[in-house]
């Protein structure tokens, strides 16, 4: 069932791992001097352009009912990754309208995500509890994240 599925969980989980390791190094390189901006990214990074990509992938894999076409993979994938870029960047920067336009790219993949990766009908296990309540972790915590960025620069 995942086999034919591999473009979707490949993709999440590279770039998550990736962003994971980058977000220890940022955090490693911090630690004599910590910042502000160092621990943003080390915060973003790891737990939300990493694990939750990585989650998002297998999720999907694993939940949708029928292997994802190689387009809403790429738009679910660019969605997430460029909101993920575009949310740190605007946070490292100080600037709130490129954090709100990464948030809103977060939320159209999410929602991408959802709609795909609701599982079989009448079928109801952990995995798919599991997936969906990392989905409102993640649906609450974007907008808790621009409100802190909003108080952040004033």
């Amino acid at each position: 069932m995942v086999q034919d599925r591999g473009p979707a969980v490949v993709s999440f989980a590279a770039l998550g791992v990736a962003c994971v390791l980058a977000g220890v190094l940022v955090a490693a390189a911090t630690t004599h001097a910590p910042s502000q901006h160092g621990s943003c990214a080390a915060a973003d990074l790891e737990p939300v352009a990493g694990v939750a990509q990585v989650a998002l992938g297998v999720g999907q894999a694993l939940l949708a009912l029928q292997a994802p076409s190689s387009r809403l993979v790429a738009a679910e994938f660019v969605g997430w990754s460029v909101g993920n870029a575009a949310a740190l960047a605007g946070a490292l920067l100080d600037t709130t309208t490129v954090v709100d336009v990464g948030a809103t790219l977060r939320i159209v993949a999410l929602v991408l995500v959802v709609h795909r990766a609701r599982g079989a009908p009448g079928r109801r296990s952990w995995p798919l509890y599991a997936f969906r309540l990392l989905m409102v972790l993640l649906l609450v915590s974007i907008p808790v994240g621009l409100v802190l960025a909003q108080l952040q620069s004033v």
